[in-house]
């Protein structure tokens, strides 16, 4: 299913950003994208994801900015300006013409401006709970999508079901229309003095013919799936499953089909059926 969440924290590098994107998939594929100073924060979003969504292409990016307050304060290390005062003496004695340098200069020199180091687990704690509310606010999105779906689907589940109790009183007709037009062309072919191996034909045909099995596995199946759908979480995979076995008996009856009434309430239960298993895919 798709939606879309982001949510923001102060963190102690700065404002941290967590973005969330899912699209449709069958199966569950996060993709990530980082700032590279929190890449050591991956695995823990990884498994948080992992935990609550199970099917669909998922897109984290986490970046880091600057808090709106600028920052911790910062300070210069005494150390690092006496090392670089030092060489800036040496570099003149070498380069007397050299330009001295400059308090932008200083300033970007590795080690000058001195960091307090950072708690990483504190960071990983604050990682984790921004993508626990990016994640409550996509799952809620994805269920509205869901609770719609659901809807489509049982609504094409009632048009099967009405259009199986249509079917069910023609197969009687159907078969027995069927077998008197067999019953005349066999005569006509055999003569009139073979009657048991007519009989014998009729017979193999009217078991052949016969759908009321495929009628009630697919009432079984559709029952199976409005249980599904009332009892809710993630049932996608099993749907998908009860798609392919509605499919399947679908195309049995259409095999079966002994009159163009019967051959059309098949198409028509194939077409629902694709529509269902269209539906289906984007279901978790």
């Amino acid at each position: 299913m798709t939606g879309y969440a982001a949510a923001s924290a102060d963190s102690p590098r700065g404002r941290l950003t967590l973005e969330l994107r899912s699209v449709n998939a069958r199966f569950l594929d996060v993709q990530f994208r980082i700032a590279e100073e929190l890449r050591a924060l991956e695995p823990a979003l990884r498994e948080s994801i992992g935990a609550r969504v199970s099917r669909g292409k998922v897109d984290c990016r986490f970046s880091l900015g600057e808090s709106p307050g600028g920052g911790k304060p910062q300070r210069l290390n005494p150390e690092a300006l006496a090392r670089l005062r030092s060489l800036a003496d040496e570099a003149r004695a070498a380069f007397p013409e050299a330009p001295t340098l400059r308090v932008g200069d200083v300033l970007r020199w590795p080690g000058v401006i001195a960091e307090e180091p950072a708690d990483e687990e504190a960071l990983r704690k604050i990682a984790v709970d921004l993508c626990a509310r990016a994640l409550d606010e996509l799952i809620a999105a994805r269920g509205r999508e869901g609770a719609k779906l659901a809807e489509s689907i049982r609504a094409r589940v009632g048009a099967m079901r009405a259009r199986v109790d249509e079917i069910a009183p023609l197969v009687p007709q159907a078969i027995a229309a069927y077998q008197a037009k067999i019953t005349e062309r066999l005569k006509e072919a055999l003569g009139a003095a073979d009657d048991d191996r007519v009989r014998a034909e009729l017979a193999l045909f009217s078991a052949k013919a016969d759908v009321h099995e495929e009628l009630d596995r697919l009432r079984a199946h559709l029952g199976e799936v409005e249980r599904s759908l009332r009892q809710g979480g993630p049932v996608g995979k099993r749907l998908d499953f009860l798609a392919q076995e509605l499919n399947r008996e679908a195309n049995t009856l259409a095999a079966k089909s002994s009159s163009q009434q019967l051959s059309d309430g098949a198409l028509e239960l194939k077409l629902l059926v694709e529509q269902i298993r269209e539906q289906v895919q984007n279901i978790e």
